[in-house]
């Protein structure tokens, strides 16, 4: 008996470990720099794409289930097996095809400035995880994922983790920007749980064959934003 007691408490210290560095990575306080990027939201507001508290939350929705942020996770997922056993060749690839993926120069730059500082904060307070497979600058997702499977935290929790610090970015970016308030963006996120919960779901159960978005919108305006003026976001 003491010695079932005594593994239960080793398992419920060790996922208890893992939830609270997931919340610390995927929190808008963690220092990689997201609050500069508006992943096309800039553009498309000052183009008049979208307004107000429904077009906002219709917007971030788009670009969960069939744009860049499900494409993100599609690559977070790949990046997790190829991680978590050791095949360190398929994890440059992916890394690879990540940079690749990117619709426009200013989303390259958008998830490589956060996967670099992601990188760097985490080496700052968990220096083992990341393996030096990907010393060099990868794509956010990428190391996010990669980070995620030497933690051992399951991957869905991580991509729900993920996905939900991802919309809250775009929700801050959108009450900047004067789309709405703090409590109509309250609102989105929390109409937003279960869409952020099944998107999850269905990237943890991917694979590389379902890579694709069609949030072709979102893509234009984020290459569009390269020449727009003036401007308060890098992407």
């Amino acid at each position: 008996m003491a010695v079932a007691t005594s593994l239960m408490t080793m398992i419920m210290s060790t996922e208890a470990h893992a939830l609270t560095t997931l919340l610390a990575w995927f929190s808008p306080a963690f220092p990689v720099g997201a609050f500069a990027f508006s992943h096309g939201l800039e553009t498309a507001t000052a183009e008049g794409l979208i307004s107000g508290e429904a077009g906002l939350a219709h917007w971030i929705e788009a670009i969960l289930t069939s744009g860049g942020a499900w494409t993100d996770a599609v690559l977070f997922a790949a990046a997790y097996h190829a991680a978590g056993a050791q095949i360190w060749t398929s994890l440059t690839q992916i890394a690879a095809l990540a940079k690749a993926l990117a619709p426009s120069a200013e989303r390259l730059r958008e998830t490589l400035a956060q996967g670099d500082a992601f990188a760097r904060a985490v080496a700052e307070g968990w220096p083992t995880l990341l393996p030096q497979t990907l010393s060099a600058v990868a794509a956010y997702p990428v190391v996010a994922g990669a980070a995620v499977a030497a933690l051992k935290a399951p991957l869905s929790d991580a991509l729900t983790a993920y996905l939900n610090g991802f919309a809250g970015n775009a929700i801050a970016v959108g009450i900047r920007l004067g789309l709405c308030g703090q409590s109509a963006g309250v609102r989105i996120l929390a109409a937003l749980g279960d869409v952020i919960a099944q998107t999850a779901q269905r990237a943890a159960a991917s694979s590389l064959d379902d890579l694709g978005a069609c949030a072709f919108a979102a893509d234009i305006a984020s290459m569009r934003h390269e020449t727009l003026q003036p401007r308060i976001f890098v992407s």
